[in-house]
């Protein structure tokens, strides 16, 4: 399964904007700089999987990211059970 190929850059943008808005812990400014990325080049896989290893170090502040911008969640849970 390729799952970059449906990747919604809006949805990433909306995200991005979702977490300045709401979100002030500075933590998360790498975080913001992967989704860039992932918004201007949606089928790059190695920017997904550096999406889920940025998420997976931001401990605490996962879940205010996962309440602001909700679409995170299905771009990092395609990793949950990964069966390779």
């Amino acid at each position: 399964m390729n799952f970059t190929n449906d990747i919604d850059s809006e949805r990433v943008d909306d995200a991005i904007q979702s977490l300045k808005k709401y979100v002030e812990d500075t933590s998360i400014e790498p975080l913001l700089s992967v989704l860039e990325a992932l918004k201007k080049a949606p089928d790059d896989e190695s920017l997904l999987a550096q999406l889920i290893n940025t998420f997976n170090e931001l401990g605490i502040v996962q879940g205010a990211v996962l309440t602001y911008a909700p679409y995170i969640a299905i771009l990092v849970s395609d990793n949950l059970f990964d069966d390779d």
